[in-house]
């Protein structure tokens, strides 16, 4: 819950770091983790020197998953955001609130819709695979 505390100037939040970097926090962190990719290793070869590559690898693979999550996410969301604008479809905040407005039924048959839909592309994407 952020609650916010008058100051001199104005009004600011009570948390120091809630908004630091609005839209950067998932930037900062793919940074970071990039920058672990080259220590881990040489940490990993320095705590136990008995280990195999495999061994200390398994950490980095973990990493390494972690990394390329982050960069598919935001390749998709970036997407997703020009397509978007290409479409010429309202701003996600208008469609929330019509969603807000609708009654509970056509709420609960959107649900529906979009887990039948998501299942069937879950059953196709096996298909093709298998």
């Amino acid at each position: 819950m952020n609650t916010l505390k008058i100051i001199r100037n104005g009004v600011a939040e009570s948390e120091p770091f809630v908004n630091r970097w609005p839209g950067y926090t998932g930037y900062v962190l793919l940074g970071i983790l990039l920058l672990l990719w080259p220590l881990v290793r040489q940490l990993l070869m320095h705590s136990d020197p008995t280990a195999g590559y495999i061994d200390q690898s398994i950490w980095l693979l973990v990493l390494f998953s972690m990394i390329c999550f982050m960069l598919v996410t935001g390749l998709c969301w970036w997407l997703l955001q020009r397509f978007w604008l290409s479409l010429g479809l309202p701003a996600l905040g208008d469609m929330v609130e019509q969603f807000n407005s609708l009654v509970l039924w056509q709420k609960l048959v959107f649900y529906w819709a979009s887990f039948g839909l998501l299942l069937l592309a879950a059953v196709g994407a096996l298909a093709a695979i298998l």
